[in-house]
């Protein structure tokens, strides 16, 4: 008998059209290499506006990381959200599996639609891409914003035991689950406060929907991200850049801000929000996204030093 409802394709439906009603329209880019990028871009592009490109992570794809970033942020930008290859729309081909690779093709993406300059914010894995397009097209990429993203793990650090996962495949399957028990450990691990229990007939809904499709590809694009990585092989970006992380982070410890705000150095500032995990944009997002609009709209070089909470610290 065929499903009546689903309940995370009429949610998803939904965002579609706040994306809309919010001034964006869906584009289909062909890099004409077995590479299709999707991406919202602005029904009119305002020449007199800076532009915002946004990177999600590995929740189900942009529109639902993003939906509410649009309204605090349309007045000010000419925003562009893609989804990565192997989620929403975008798939390619290629074996490449580098955040490098996906940094190129949204970059190439932009080439096409003639955006010459942009400011960055990428969300956890979406980071990694946000970075390598900051160390990769240093006069393209202006200011950069960095969400709980782990740019400076080393492959030791699991060896180490820095990380809740023991190994990268239980870190596999509990960021690509495929039952509603993984479902509720990748919460666990997210959030701080996770939110109440959703009944199984729910999550394997989410499941089937936004977790079945390039689940093997987005393992690979995992096992990539840690394999044979250094910190001494990791460029520094010279951007003013903002990072702002969880306190309890789990999926990327705080020790890891701390670790990039160092390999930065005085370009970066770092935002600790208080009393949050991983999901920081879902369970504390009108503060995450207050300091976020001061960083990028502040027509000053980015300040020096810490934040914590909001408050700067020396």
């Amino acid at each position: 008998m065929a499903k009546c409802f689903s309940f995370t394709a009429s949610r998803d439906s939904c965002y579609r059209y706040s994306f809309t009603r919010g001034g964006l329209k869906s584009c289909t880019t062909d890099l004409g290499d077995g590479t299709i990028i999707h991406c919202w871009i602005p029904k009119s592009h305002i020449q007199t506006k800076p532009t915002l490109l946004l990177i999600h992570g590995f929740g189900a794809n942009a529109m639902w990381q993003f939906n509410d970033v649009i309204p605090p942020f349309k007045s000010k930008f000419n925003i562009y959200i893609p989804d990565l290859l192997f989620f929403g729309d975008s798939y390619t081909t290629r074996p490449d599996r580098t955040e490098s690779f996906q940094a190129r093709c949204l970059m190439a993406v932009m080439e096409r639609l003639n955006v010459k300059k942009m400011d960055v914010m990428g969300l956890s894995y979406g980071g990694f891409v946000a970075y390598s397009m900051a160390a990769q097209f240093k006069e393209r990429v202006g200011r950069v914003v960095l969400g709980c993203a782990g740019v400076c793990l080393e492959e030791k650090d699991m060896e180490e035991g820095m990380f809740k996962v023991k190994t990268v495949d239980e870190a596999v399957n509990i960021l690509l689950p495929q039952n509603p028990e993984k479902v509720r450990e990748l919460l666990k691990l997210s959030f701080h406060r996770p939110p109440p229990p959703a009944p199984s007939c729910f999550l394997n809904d989410f499941i089937q929907v936004m977790c079945t499709e390039y689940r093997q590809e987005k393992k690979e694009l995992i096992q990539t991200l840690h394999k044979d990585r250094q910190l001494s092989n990791l460029p520094k970006i010279t951007q003013p850049t903002l990072i702002i992380w969880g306190e309890y982070d789990q999926v990327f410890p705080l020790e890891l801000a701390h670790r990039l705000k160092r390999h930065i150095g005085d370009n970066a500032e770092l935002m600790i929000i208080k009393n949050v995990g991983h999901a920081l944009n879902a369970e504390r997002p009108k503060e995450v996204l207050k300091h976020i609009k001061s960083f990028l709209t502040d027509t000053l070089p980015a300040k020096q030093g810490n934040r914590t909470n909001g408050h700067k610290t020396d």
